[in-house]
């Protein structure tokens, strides 16, 4: 399915893939075992990029041509990405806070609910692009007659309804997240789990973003929707159960934090990597595209909307069972997943 998605691959291709997954694999685990790797990567990191980023506006206000062709500046300039960034770096600090039980929030009964409040606010940043992008792609239908739009960061994005199926699956994806208050920190502090969050809500969160990064990220999905996914994903199935939420912040955020300082890693050269999408396979922001296969992003929208819908079903259906409510209770006690991840909880 990835070559009818992506289409053949160098070998610096995927050795790129294989690169970023390992180095995302390892630097979670940095940072997910000692107290030093996350303060460093979730608190001196962003600071010092802060301040870099504030630099090159201001640079670029002034007019200096060393900030107007930064390529952060250049490639890296929507809302979106700094949205994402910080969003996901505030999730990666707060999952701290209550691994560590650090001061009253950590200690506090309702910061446990400070996992659902920020993964859902990540989800409808989502939302809100992939909305944007349907509605640009078929303002762009009535003025030029075709649905391609061209970015702020110079990227032909094709908008359409396939868009607005996923925008409303990240919407029930929201609502698929239960037992809201079930965080527990493991018994060594590696980690803090949600244990009902199972592979269920995995499926189709993977699903889901995948959908997103294919339509409205299409130049860096082989990366971000690929092997940024895979990733937190594979090592809460071999290692860490319960753990893929901690997994998955800490993973966005620092590969947020590459691609925004270093994109021309995606964006350019021996490793960047074009959906099928693009049927001449070029991506010029200079020349309107022609050509247009939107055939993939048509049917796993339909896939990530199907899937979500299945999820809801059944979180409800077993909800419904137990006579509770899905959100203040956890409904996949029992479960394999489940249970095995509250092993590893501290009581």
């Amino acid at each position: 399915m990835l070559f009818q998605i992506y289409g053949s691959q160098s070998g610096w291709q995927l050795f790129g893939w294989v690169l970023v997954f390992a180095c995302l694999i390892i630097t979670n685990e940095i940072a997910r075992r000692s107290r030093a790797g996350g303060l460093f990567f979730f608190v001196v990191l962003p600071i010092a990029l802060t301040i870099y980023f504030t630099a090159i506006y201001i640079g670029a206000a002034q007019g200096q041509a060393w900030a107007l062709h930064n390529q952060t500046y250049v490639h890296m300039n929507s809302w979106f990405h700094y949205a994402k960034l910080y969003a996901a770096t505030f999730g990666c600090i707060g999952f701290m806070i209550l691994k560590y039980h650090w001061g009253k929030l950590g200690k506090a009964y309702w910061f446990k609910c400070f996992p659902f409040v920020i993964v859902a606010i990540n989800i409808f940043i989502a939302v809100g692009s992939d909305f944007e992008s349907a509605i640009r792609g078929m303002n762009a239908l009535q003025t030029t007659g075709s649905q391609w739009w061209l970015s702020s960061e110079g990227v032909w994005l094709y908008g359409g309804w396939w868009n607005v199926l996923n925008g409303i699956a990240g919407i029930i994806n929201v609502f698929c997240m239960t037992g809201w208050w079930g965080i527990y920190s493991s018994k060594n502090e590696d980690d803090m789990l949600w244990p009902d969050m199972i592979w269920l809500f995995i499926l189709a969160y993977d699903v889901w973003n995948f959908e997103y990064t294919y339509s409205n990220l299409p130049t860096h999905s082989w990366y971000c929707g690929v092997a940024l996914l895979l990733a937190p994903t594979f090592a809460a199935t071999i290692w860490n159960k319960g753990g893929w939420i901690q997994n998955r912040a800490n993973t966005l955020a620092i590969w947020c934090m590459f691609a925004q300082v270093i994109p021309e890693f995606q964006d350019s050269g021996r490793f960047s990597v074009l959906p099928v999408l693009y049927k001449n396979g070029v991506m010029n922001p200079a020349v309107h595209p022609g050509a247009a296969d939107p055939t993939m992003m048509g049917v796993i929208a339909i896939l990530s909307l199907a899937i979500n819908v299945v999820v809801f079903a059944i979180i409800w259906k077993r909800a419904t069972s137990m006579g509770i409510n899905p959100y203040t209770h956890e409904v996949f006690v029992g479960t394999k997943d489940y249970e095995k991840a509250m092993a590893r909880a501290q009581k």
